[in-house]
């Protein structure tokens, strides 16, 4: 199975600091920052770097301040192979 790999971007300016999204992050990768934003709530930060880009966070903002990302890295590995053939060959593949 590929590894996933994702990334968060918060708009810290539109944060209230409801703390949804710390509760819904399965990673544990996010918290409230220690500074408040022009507003003087204290925002949430991405503290580690283990986000798998599943979205929970932004499906419970309430204000949509959190942007998803996910890439995944598919890394190449052999799943068929056919050598030796001597004549016409049918070969059907099923998802």
């Amino acid at each position: 199975m590929a590894k996933v790999k994702g990334d968060i971007i918060i708009d810290i300016e539109k944060c209230k600091g409801c703390e949804l999204c710390i509760s819904a992050c399965p990673q544990d990768g996010l918290e409230k920052s220690r500074q408040v934003n022009k507003k003087g709530y204290l925002y949430v930060v991405k503290i580690e770097d283990n986000c798998t880009g599943c979205t929970n966070c932004a499906l419970v903002c309430p204000d949509g301040v959190l942007k998803v990302y996910r890439e995944t890295k598919k890394k190449k590995e052999k799943v068929a192979e056919i050598t030796n053939v001597t004549g016409d060959i049918t070969v059907t593949v099923k998802e």
